[in-house]
């Protein structure tokens, strides 16, 4: 089993950063992929961007030079976690809505999804 959560959302201006944590616990050994995901108002779920476990990167062109993907593997002392960024530059209220981090074995698989965090970039 493994537990998805992430953190960081808030509201900013246009033009503002925000940087997105999600930190990924539990039986992680065979995870691959891990993507961040976004539910804006009126819109169907997006993917923002993503990283294999051999560290390729992949990112929706509208955030592309914008946003940032990243990871830290930790491994605690009795758990192992992943911890996957999400650097958010240059804002746009076009990048309002609410953001998922996915962790599974590939990006085909349904994996495991955190509940959300809310980003809302105003005028």
């Amino acid at each position: 089993q493994v537990q998805v959560v992430e953190s960081g959302g808030g509201l900013v201006h246009t033009g503002g950063s925000l940087r997105l944590s999600c930190v990924a616990s539990g039986y992680i050994f065979n995870i691959n992929h891990m993507g961040w995901y976004r539910l804006g108002p009126g819109k169907q779920r997006e993917l923002v961007a993503s990283m294999t476990g051999s560290g390729n990167t992949m990112y929706g062109d509208y955030v592309k030079g914008r946003f940032t993907i990243s990871r830290d593997n930790t491994i605690a002392r009795d758990n192992a976690k992943i911890t996957v960024y999400l650097q958010m530059n240059s804002l746009e209220p076009e990048d309002t809505g609410v953001y998922y981090c996915n962790v599974a074995r590939n990006i085909e698989e349904y994996g495991y999804w955190g509940r959300g965090t809310q980003v809302t970039v105003s005028t």
